[in-house]
Parts: C-alpha cells; structure tokens; sequence
C-alpha cells in the first residue's frame, strides 16, 4: 500500500492501521504521566502531554465530521473551523487541547476510539466516487480532506509518542 492512500479501501486501512498502532502506545502509557508535558507541540518550541495529543486528534477527527454534516445540510462550511484560518492551525489545536483539559486519560482514550470508528462510519457509508472522484474542497477529494485530518496527524501524533515513550523509558 502506498503511503498516501488513493482509495477507499485504503483510506480505511491506512486509519484502522494507525488507529490500532497509537492504541497500543496511549494504552502502554500510565495514567500518572498522561498529562506530564513533554511531547514536541504544534507550534514550534512547544511542549504537550500525551493527553492532548488524544485531544488534537479527537479535534480533528470531530471537524471532519462536522464538514461533512454541514455539506450534507447543504449549509456553509467554515474550514478549517469557524474563528480559525489554516494559518492559524497552532492556535486550533491550543483551542483542542483546553477543550479537553478536564477529561481524564482512559475518557479521552475511549473517544478518540469513537471519532475513529464515526469516520471510518462515514468512509463505509461513501462511494469510491463521493471520495476520490470529485473535488469537495477547492482541489481537494473529500478522500484526502479525511486523510489530511486523520491517518496524517496520527501518523505524526504517533511518532512525538513514541519518544516521548522512549524518553521515559516505557516499551
């Protein structure tokens, strides 16, 4: 499989993979350090805890969906997220993590669980074509808007915690 999935079959593979891989690390974690900075942040010199790294992908995991049920309703949507321009992606991710500030760990671990399986949900309900057969946002595929959001960002959360792992000696 190719690294940037090109269709349905392997949009679904490439965020189950990734999905179960950051699984196992947030589950290999104790809760006593779950919220100890120490993980490389989204804005450059930044340090953040494991749990908002479940929070940033839970995050953008909710505004794909979000996307999509607005397109549905034929209303407006407002990318990346209405008060947010993509320049401005630190700041949504800052605005992530104080969302989620207050959940405990194995809550934050069980949703993330959920916004998986809601996308994955959506990729099942979609034709090969409502993926990868039209633009959905401006050159974009609705396809490579959820893989953007998705198995990319796990992809890049799971390697800030795997050292962050490494770096407190957890296998």
């Amino acid at each position: 499989m190719s690294s940037i999935p090109k269709s349905k079959q392997e949009l679904e593979e490439a965020i189950s993979t990734i999905h179960l891989k950051l699984m196992d690390d947030y589950r290999s974690i104790p809760e006593n350090i779950s919220r100890e900075c120490g993980v490389d942040g989204n804005i450059k010199g930044t340090q953040i805890s494991v749990c908002d790294t479940i929070a940033y992908l839970i995050g953008w995991g909710r505004l794909v969906l979000k996307w999509h049920r607005l397109r549905v309703q034929g209303l407006e949507v407002d990318f990346p997220e209405t008060g947010y321009k993509w320049n401005e992606l630190g700041k949504l991710a800052q605005s992530f993590h104080l969302e989620y500030r207050d959940w405990n760990y194995n809550d934050l671990i069980s949703e993330f669980k959920v916004i998986t399986n809601d996308v994955l949900s959506l990729i099942g309900s979609l034709s090969e074509h409502e993926l990868y057969g039209v633009a959905w946002y401006e050159k974009y595929t609705l396809g490579k808007m959820i893989q953007f959001n998705t198995s990319s960002p796990m992809k890049n959360m799971r390697a800030k915690v795997r050292k962050f792992k490494k770096n407190h000696g957890i296998k």
